[in-house]
């Protein structure tokens, strides 16, 4: 078996040095009361784009979930193995977040799959390729445009991905009671990479803007 990798083990002593000495008191309430995050955010588990970077969380501040596309899947109780379904059952019913973000990004892998190979087999392997089906219905929405260029393509089916996802989570009849009753908020938010750049979608007509480089005063 070979050893640990020297560049994780190298970020511990780090971790333990600077962010778990200064936030020590936090981490030791947390283990003894639990965690209560507001947030929930379900990301792409792209390595480039990490909710808790872009964010600059606490720790307990955020229940992340993170797959191939930051996609939901409509409710569909079966018996199959939903890991996202489960972490947003028990996000909402459990923790009762109050806030539901779906986040993605640009230059998404997954994305660009399904958009060059038009729900083509995307995947020799056994998951991957059913997973990306559920980008199905936002390939087949944005239709073809030989007017736009290949990356304008990628960014528009990234936003329209989105708000499908959020369509699927309103299939939730956890969620879509809560937010009926005004206790839980859905919202949509795309980072660009190159950038460093946060766009977030307006709730009534879906269109992305970047926010604000710094705070209101």
């Amino acid at each position: 078996m070979s050893e640990f990798p020297s560049s994780l083990l190298e970020g511990y002593y780090n971790f333990r040095s600077g962010n778990f000495k200064e936030e020590k008191k936090r981490y030791e309430t947390l283990a003894e009361k639990g965690q209560k995050p507001s947030t929930m955010i379900i990301a792409c588990c792209d390595s480039r784009s990490a909710p808790e970077t872009i964010f600059s969380a606490h720790p307990g501040e955020m229940f992340v979930v993170r797959n191939v596309a930051n996609l939901i899947p409509p409710y569909g109780p079966d018996d199959g193995f939903h890991s996202t379904s489960a972490a947003l059952e028990f996000a909402v019913q459990s923790l009762k977040v109050q806030n539901i973000i779906v986040m993605g990004h640009g230059r998404c892998g997954g994305i660009a799959a399904a958009m060059d190979s038009e729900m083509a087999p995307l995947s020799p392997g056994d998951f991957i390729g059913k997973w990306l089906e559920l980008l199905r219905p936002s390939v087949e929405a944005f239709g073809n445009n030989d007017l736009m260029t290949k990356a304008e393509r990628q960014t528009a089916l990234e936003h329209i991905s989105i708000r499908h996802s959020i369509e699927n989570l309103k299939t939730f009849p956890c969620v879509s009671i809560l937010e009926g009753k005004g206790r839980l908020s859905l919202h949509g938010a795309w980072f660009d990479i190159s950038l460093g750049e946060l766009w977030t979608m307006n709730p009534d007509t879906g269109d992305f803007s970047r926010a604000a480089e710094e705070k209101s005063e």
